[in-house]
């Protein structure tokens, strides 16, 4: 963990933006990634990227790093050197978060069998029309609630018969994880602002430069 992620949480300006402008830029990262009024699967890439710029913004390109191998699955950027996963949810019961995705149950086992938390993690909870939160919860809480509740009810996996999309942190432990006293959290309530948005302008301006 570096104690320099920590400014997020606890400087007033940057808290009170990232209160301000979450909402605006996800709301922008659906619309962008909307087809007939659904939410396509890039939109968690988008999240993903918001994230990312916002560590950029507050501490500089050359400490962020994003070319991260993907034998790292966990990790998602380097900040000051240090692994970070970006997770994000939507609504209030904290459960579908994702450790990894998988294509077949066997896979989901075998990880669930060799895994332990290796990274630092900044979860988004979105909670359109209510009150969600951003949320620091470094690797040392994620170790302690592992240990504590155990493998088998720290990670769920998919049902047998269903489409394995994946092995998850359980609801239940995903609540042990946020209300720790060592994990750093921005409440944040998520409201839509009405915007004017084209998917294509900013392609068709690209076209129209010489």
């Amino acid at each position: 963990m570096d104690k320099r992620i920590k400014i997020l949480f606890t400087e007033t300006e940057i808290v009170s933006k990232i209160q301000s402008k979450l909402p605006k830029l996800f709301h922008l990262a659906e619309l962008e990634s909307s087809r007939a009024g659904k939410i396509g699967m890039e939109v968690g890439s988008l999240r993903e990227r918001i994230i990312v710029a916002l560590l950029i913004y507050k501490f500089g390109e050359t400490n962020i790093k994003t070319d991260i191998p993907i034998t790292q699955s966990e990790v998602d950027v380097l900040l000051f050197n240090n692994p970070i996963s970006i997770k994000t949810i939507t609504g209030n019961s904290f459960s579908g978060i994702k450790l990894v995705w998988t294509v077949d149950a066997v896979s989901a086992m075998a990880f669930k069998e060799h895994y332990k938390p290796s990274c630092d993690m900044l979860l988004v909870q979105i909670n359109w029309n209510g009150v969600g939160g951003f949320y620091y919860i470094p690797k040392d809480v994620q170790t302690e609630v592992f240990n504590y509740f155990g493998k088998d009810k720290y990670i769920k996996l998919p049902k047998p018969g269903t489409n394995p999309r994946g092995a998850e942190i359980s609801s239940s432990a995903m609540k042990e994880l946020i209300k720790h006293t060592k994990t750093y959290k921005i409440p944040i309530e998520w409201k839509k602002e009405k915007m004017n948005f084209n998917a294509f302008n900013r392609w068709v301006e690209l076209w129209q430069e010489n």
